[in-house]
């Protein structure tokens, strides 16, 4: 079946009432969560996680995705208004749209900023259905060996690609890993750091370990930063539509960020900031008007808005057809498949294509629905912009421990939640990057159980992993991105000090 079928029949499960009234949910409430200041895409989709741990599969994981864009759309809201950039991806769009806002012009980049998400949104998400299955069938020549050294180039490539040093990813990684080996080894039958605690036996719940590293982390991040200087609201002074000179100025910006933001969301250490900067910084050098960058030039916001939507899409890429999250947010989307026993990878497409084609489909969907949704109601997200900080943090506290008891009613998973949170705030005040833990516990159960099958089939030759060219070859690139910022640091401290004792001479 080709994938224009296929496409058509995941619309077929798409358009189904109640699919398209969890894909409205879920656009609504990503984007209200969203639209919160301080509070990016992944905080969002952990902290509503819990909401869609009642329904069947194929609805969670359409109000799934409804939130995942939902929480990109929201994430530009409070960069242009407020300057306050929920994740890393929405600095480049702060840059030139709250200059533009400060200008009285906050309408049309609002505009742009929303239909060059759509835009870019809807091409991603046909790219992604159109290559897929190509990369599908590349997956399934892979054995354990191609798998295990897959998931090596994953943790390495996530430890170096989140925050500013490497090290300090691998030690998240390691803590991931380590509270990925607690629970009864399913081979052996013996429990592993249990302590003889029963709740212990399953395991640690990804679902309570995302919402506390992201959700009551970051609260008792921001709680324990003490009073700040009251924050103002930028008033959207003047028309919320886009000129006809403003439209000749974004479209073809909405379309490079596009092509620059998709491979880039696609790659194992991508990342949707990487996109953003390169596209800013095409549209600075091809602008007519470079003179207005860095006092709100609307090309700006355009492209990196684009690039931004694009690569979230492309994110999808490694995560739907090789199990492997390249974001912080695939990483709590990788917690959502799994808490219904679904593990994303080639063989999901052969075994329950409805779904998977229907998510892709419901994709299309809900970018439809988000620019529908957020044209009209910008005035509201203003509104909701300025809920006190106390009052925000405290009801994300609520729903965080709501969600997590409605899930498990379990006061040791509530004490978990808690330690969890308080493990993340500890992280966060030392600089260590969150979604490596995160990717650890995931991916560390399934690294262990195909590095002993690979070794099983061998008869415990380890050279194994190295005979197939294709783990070879993935084991060489983990070492390359593990080395080369290493080499590349050492030798920027080298010139940094030669240029010091030059001035001193």
């Amino acid at each position: 079946m080709d994938t224009f079928a296929l496409l058509l029949q995941g619309l077929s499960v798409a358009i189904q009432p109640i699919n398209l009234l969890y894909a409205l949910v879920g656009v609504t409430l990503g984007t209200a969560v969203g639209v919160l200041p301080g509070i990016g895409p992944a905080t969002t989709v952990a902290l509503l996680l819990p909401v869609t741990y009642k329904l069947d599969p194929a609805g969670s994981l359409i109000m799934f995705a409804g939130i995942y864009y939902g929480g990109m759309y929201g994430g530009s809201t409070t960069s242009i208004l407020l300057n306050t950039p929920g994740e890393s991806a929405s600095i480049v769009t702060a840059l030139e749209g709250n200059k533009m806002a400060k200008a009285g012009r906050g309408g049309p980049a609002l505009a742009t900023a929303a239909i060059g998400s759509f835009v870019a949104g809807l091409t991603a998400t046909i790219a992604l259905a159109f290559l897929a299955p190509w990369v599908v069938k590349f997956a399934l020549a892979f054995g354990p060996r191609e798998y295990f050294a897959l998931m090596v180039l994953a943790f390495v490539t996530v430890s170096a690609a989140f925050g500013d040093s490497a090290l300090r990813g691998l030690t998240s990684l390691f803590i991931g890993l380590t509270l990925g080996i607690i629970g009864i080894d399913l081979q052996t039958g013996q429990a592993r750091l249990s302590f003889g605690i029963p709740d212990l036996l399953d395991g640690v719940e990804v679902t309570t370990l995302a919402v506390a590293m992201f959700a009551i982390g970051e609260t008792l991040f921001v709680a324990a930063q003490g009073k700040r200087a009251p924050e103002t609201v930028e008033p959207v002074r003047g028309s919320l539509w886009m000129s006809a000179k403003d439209w000749a100025r974004s479209w073809k910006p909405w379309l490079r960020g596009t092509v620059i933001g998709f491979p880039i969301g696609a790659m194992p250490a991508g990342g949707a900031e990487i996109g953003t900067f390169f596209s800013y910084a095409a549209e600075k050098k091809l602008s007519k008007h470079p003179e207005e960058f860095g006092h709100g030039a609307i090309e700006g916001v355009a492209g990196p808005e684009a690039a931004n939507n694009a690569s979230a899409a492309g994110t999808l890429v490694p995560l739907l057809t090789l199990g492997l999250p390249t974001s912080a947010t695939a990483a709590i989307m990788l917690a959502g498949f799994q808490q219904y026993g679904l593990q994303p990878g080639p063989l999901l497409f052969t075994s329950n294509p409805q779904l998977v084609w229907g998510l892709i489909a419901s994709l299309l969907i809900a970018n439809l629905m988000l620019i529908v949704l957020n044209l009209p109601l910008i005035g509201l997200w203003v509104k909701l912009l300025t809920i006190p900080k106390p009052w925000l943090y405290a009801g994300i506290l609520l729903f965080a421990t709501l969600g997590t008891i409605g899930a498990n009613p379990s006061v040791f998973e509530l004490g978990m939640l808690l330690a969890f949170g308080l493990l993340g705030y500890g992280l966060r005040l030392f600089h260590f990057p969150i979604a490596p833990v995160v990717v650890g516990l995931i991916l560390g159960p399934m690294a262990e159980q195909q590095l002993r099958r690979a070794l099983a089939i061998s008869q415990g030759d380890v050279m194994v992993l190295f005979t197939s060219p294709i783990s070879a070859t993935l084991l060489a690139l983990a070492a390359l991105a593990l080395i080369v910022p290493l080499i590349l640091r050492v030798r920027g401290k080298g010139e940094v000090l030669a240029a010091v004792a030059a001035d001193n001479d």
